[in-house]
């Protein structure tokens, strides 16, 4: 398959190329979906065990209640890794299409921004592996274990496992989203620092709302949230303080 080409800034192109180029990378993504899926399938009893790991050892015989739950359940972890394994492919299908938008110096500050979201999604999904799932997993199910006998679900427990990942590697992407709001200038890095309090509570809230009832997977949530948004407005005060010096020295060129 011939591969699009990706046009420069200020090209013009017809509605029928730039649609032929929209369709080539739909295409190009999902194929990349296809052949992840396929990997991941292929080890899938991997992925499984990996998930399985923060259960404690009495309890890692997760148990079916249908016939067909044994292959749901594969499939779905396997369609959702092979999913997360695409993303950069994905993602870097989006940016080519929109960045004949962008001028060359912001396109290459896309660039460093979406290698940086991809960075930080895998950090968030070792953290929420390493860190909040052993800390969680065993703290519910030996919760008040006297008064119940406890089978874990397979269903039940993948997709609680894969939305605590998913919530953790969201989480991580709070940098990303403050440095976009400021970028933009649709909030200024001066209001961040002056509304610090503010910022904490919604940061709360949002620890709150994610995947995890219980009160220790939404403190280990929590806690990151608050060290990546003062981050992140730190983040922003560097950005504007290179920003200044270059309009400084464009200035001073000028003259």
């Amino acid at each position: 398959m011939r591969l699009p080409r990706r046009l420069r800034h200020g090209e013009e192109a017809t509605l029928v190329e730039h649609l032929d180029e929209l369709r080539s990378r739909i295409v190009i993504a999902l194929l990349s979906i296809a052949v992840t899926f396929g990997i991941a399938y292929a080890f899938r009893v991997s992925i499984i065990h990996w998930l399985e790991q923060p259960l404690p050892v009495k309890r890692r015989h997760l148990i079916t209640l249908s016939p067909a739950e044994p292959f749901l359940t594969s499939f779905t972890v396997a369609f959702c890794a092979g999913c997360l394994g695409a993303l950069p492919i994905i993602f870097w299908q989006v940016w080519a299409f929109l960045a004949p938008a962008f001028e060359e110096a912001s396109q290459r500050l896309m660039r460093l921004l979406v290698a940086f979201a991809a960075a930080l999604a895998t950090l968030g999904v070792v953290f929420g592996r390493y860190v909040v799932l052993p800390a969680a997993i065993p703290f519910l199910t030996n919760f008040d274990a006297n008064l119940y006998t406890i089978r874990i679900r397979a269903r039940d427990y993948i997709g609680f496992a894969s939305l605590a990942l998913l919530a953790t590697a969201v989480v991580f992407e709070v940098p990303i989203f403050v440095l976009g709001l400021t970028r933009l200038r649709i909030i200024t890095t001066e209001k961040l620092r002056r509304n610090r309090r503010i910022g904490f509570a919604i940061m709360a809230v949002v620890a709150v709302a994610l995947p995890g009832v219980d009160p220790l997977t939404t403190t280990l949530e929590m806690i990151p949230l608050m060290l990546l948004f003062e981050s992140s407005i730190w983040l922003s005060i560097l950005f504007d303080r290179r920003r200044g010096a270059r309009a400084t020295r464009a200035a001073a060129a000028n003259e």
